[in-house]
């Protein structure tokens, strides 16, 4: 399926925490990520596009029961990763427990987004669950905390057979901020990958 900007749009709203809670309290890992072979893949194909060896600061927005988080633990130097459940940050302190680098917490974006930098953002399947505005807020505040020359990696389902609201349009929103210049770029039948730097 041919995709063009703006063929699909952003939810009206956010979808709401409690959306959310009610998943985690149906199933531990709602999406099965610790179990899906299209997850392990992704993660694999993730990590193996991440430009550079080894990173200083890491940021996960979103990071779900923490199966990347860990992944990414022997590249980085310290993560910080979020979660919007209570269960999906109790689940990914439990999976990184012996991790002393890597911390996780409980917060709500975009309101609460980190005071800190970094040189390495990454954020998978969460961008189109965010209104438009609550999108737009997002990615600005990213690319604020996003040092020069550091990257941020963007990994969304792509929703080939019904061209819904998905990783093309949020990939889209994200490459078109200023002050980033596009490194790798991955798109299969399952899953976009962009991974862009910001300019120094």
């Amino acid at each position: 399926m041919t995709r063009r900007p703006g063929d699909a749009e952003a939810p009206p709203a956010s979808v709401s925490a409690e959306h959310f809670l009610g998943m985690y309290l149906a199933k531990d890992d709602p999406w099965d990520n610790a179990t899906k072979w299209s997850d392990q893949r992704k993660y694999a194909v993730t990590l193996a596009s991440l430009p550079r060896e080894r990173y200083r600061s890491a940021y996960e927005p979103g990071c779900a029961v923490g199966m990347l988080t860990r992944q990414l633990a022997p590249r980085c130097d310290e993560i910080l990763a979020v979660d919007c459940v209570d269960a999906a940050v109790d689940q990914a302190r439990a999976l990184t427990h012996h991790l002393p680098h890597v911390r996780v917490k409980r917060a709500l974006l975009p309101a609460e987004l980190p005071d800190a930098t970094y040189d390495l953002i990454v954020v998978g399947d969460l961008l189109y669950y965010l209104s438009a505005d609550d999108l737009e807020a997002l990615l600005d505040g990213l690319v604020q905390r996003l040092e020069p020359g550091g990257d941020i990696a963007a990994v969304h389902f792509r929703d080939r057979e019904q061209g819904g609201y998905d990783g093309f349009n949020v990939h889209a929103a994200l490459a078109a901020r200023p002050g980033l210049e596009p490194v790798v770029h991955h798109e299969d039948d399952w899953f976009l990958l962009d991974i862009l730097r910001r300019k120094s």
